[in-house]
């Protein structure tokens, strides 16, 4: 690959060289501090700049600064010399250290994801670095930092190009031109300020609140509310850095994937394959009922489970939206939903609800659990399991993906892919055995998307396992490639033609089903 920078012996090329200054920097920040903070106290509060009673050891301690700051920037000019990325053969890799010595590296074609992040002080550089994500990896398989951001964006469209299969081949020599790309939804920052105040986050504070006050009152106790001054602290910090993550959001489809924008001050800039996200979560707190705000999450391979706010930001679909805007965004991860009416059954997953039905049968009599829009809900004999949530507690399997709705208030609705059912278990506790009924649990990659099928019928959950399992054999069977463009161009072709137009594909008629092979196979089945 052609790249414009340094290069070095066997095609390997070296970093920007400002890259150890702008990981470093807080180092130096802490030399500077610790040999200056007392000269500056002293220059504020109108004394000497330097103190009389060290006159004698000035020189020595110039000396051991100085030593300091030389090794610290020798330390960063050998970090940045023997830090050196190469392209070729099918991989990436980067190779670091100058006493202990590395090197990772991640196939050109199973990049899950490829971010493009910039800090502050990587942005006043003009500087990106780059994460690959790959299958299995719980942190980035490689960090490349740091680049122009340029040449970030053509090393990046050249290995998605790959990934994509828009470009074949045994090697990615080839340079690509950035895809083009449309933007397809936008988050304007009142709503998401709006999406903040409003959070899950919001209520537990004016709950906290409401009894700190009461107790105060009741005590006759004053001094709670300084215990109070950490928390509004911690609270003001988290909100902030939501809407710094969420700041500026923006989605755009391209041929590469889906290219999502946020950030701001620190940006990042992601880029998905719709073939490799492996599940998808639509969510709706109850305060954001009232605007009709929905958020969305996703499992990626790679990316893993992280509590930081980094990690909760990388695997963010959507963090508000109405519903159109989760309608399109599904039609992205999901191009062909097998379904001949995919906005009725989307919206029964996210808003409906069974009927209260009349009757009341014994736990033991086999009774057929409701359907509402091909939804199979909980049985009404086990309302006491879930008082509230036994009326959106259901399943749903199309052709390409198994639908999951859950929650009367923190509504919830989860979509599995059939081909990304990695494993499944049955569960039925003592209290579920009494009301005969199970929880189905399907197993994917780590992620913020656990999903689960809660409180079915025993038979319903029996059957759903058994057909599941075919279903995702057969799934697999058809999917023939990991480049994701490969993957939709046959089961949806208006979607591929979207795709090399930079513009998004509607949800619209499914493909033909296709024949599906009866199988006995069945996956781990657990009883506890």
């Amino acid at each position: 690959m052609s790249l414009p920078d340094k290069k070095v012996d066997g095609g390997w090329n070296r970093v920007h060289p400002a890259s150890p200054f702008v990981r470093g920097w807080v180092a130096l920040a802490a030399v500077g501090f610790f040999f200056g903070r007392d000269a500056f106290e002293r220059m504020l509060q109108g004394r000497d700049f330097l103190d009389p009673n060290l006159n004698g050891r000035v020189p020595w301690l110039l000396a051991g600064g100085a030593v300091v700051l030389l090794l610290t920037v020798g330390g960063f000019i050998l970090s940045w010399y023997f830090t050196r990325y190469q392209v070729a053969e099918g991989y990436v890799r980067v190779n670091t250290g100058f006493l202990f010595k590395q090197q990772r590296q991640a196939r050109l074609d199973r990049v899950q994801a490829i971010d493009i992040v910039q800090p502050l002080l990587a942005r006043i550089f003009g500087l990106a670095e780059l994460k690959f994500e790959v299958a299995d990896a719980g942190e980035s398989a490689v960090r490349l930092a740091y680049l122009p951001l340029d040449q970030a964006k053509q090393l990046r469209a050249t290995i998605l190009a790959r990934a994509a299969g828009v470009v074949s081949g045994p090697e990615a020599t080839e340079e690509v031109p950035e895809a083009p790309e449309h933007v397809v939804l936008s988050v304007p920052p009142g709503r998401l300020i709006g999406s903040l105040l409003l959070s899950e986050q919001t209520i537990g504070i004016l709950v906290g609140a409401a009894v700190v006050v009461a107790v105060s009152v009741f005590t006759q106790n004053q001094t709670l509310f300084l215990a109070l001054i950490p928390g509004i602290l911690g609270i003001g910090a988290a909100y902030w850095t939501s809407f710094n993550k969420g700041y500026n959001f923006t989605a755009a489809i391209s041929p590469d994937g889906i290219r999502l924008r946020y950030g701001l001050l620190d940006t990042q800039a992601q880029t998905l394959p719709p073939g490799r996200i492996q599940a998808l979560m639509v969510t709706q707190p109850p305060l954001w009922r009232i605007f009709g705000w929905y958020r969305m999450h996703v499992n990626v391979a790679g990316y893993g489970v992280s509590a930081s706010t980094e990690g909760a930001a990388r695997t963010m679909l959507l963090p508000v939206g109405l519903k159109p805007d989760v309608m399109r965004m599904m039609s992205l991860v999901l191009p062909d939903p097998g379904v001949e009416d995919p906005e009725r059954v989307f919206t029964a997953g996210l808003e409906g609800l069974a009927p209260v039905g009349s009757s009341n049968p014994a736990p033991d009599e086999q009774v057929p659990e409701v359907q509402t829009d091909g939804f199979t809900t909980t049985p009404r004999r086990a309302r006491l399991l879930a008082p509230l949530g036994w009326r959106r507690n259901g399943f749903r399997a199309t052709r390409t993906a198994l639908l999951i709705r859950s929650g009367r208030w923190w509504r919830a609705l989860v979509m599995v892919p059939h081909q990304r059912t990695q494993s499944m278990a049955l569960h039925q506790g003592p209290w579920a055995r009494r009301f005969g009924v199970a929880d189905l649990v399907l197993h994917t990659t780590a992620g913020p998307v656990s999903p689960r099928v809660f409180q079915a019928g025993v038979s319903q959950a029996v059957e759903l396992f058994d057909q599941q399992a075919a279903r995702a054999r057969e799934a697999r069977k058809r999917q023939t490639s990991e480049q994701w463009l490969a993957q939709v161009a046959p089961q949806a072709p208006e979607v591929a033609a979207a795709a090399e137009l930079g513009k998004p594909a509607e949800l619209g008629k499914p493909a033909e089903p296709e024949q599906h092979q009866t199988s006995t196979h069945q996956e781990d089945r657990h009883d506890g």
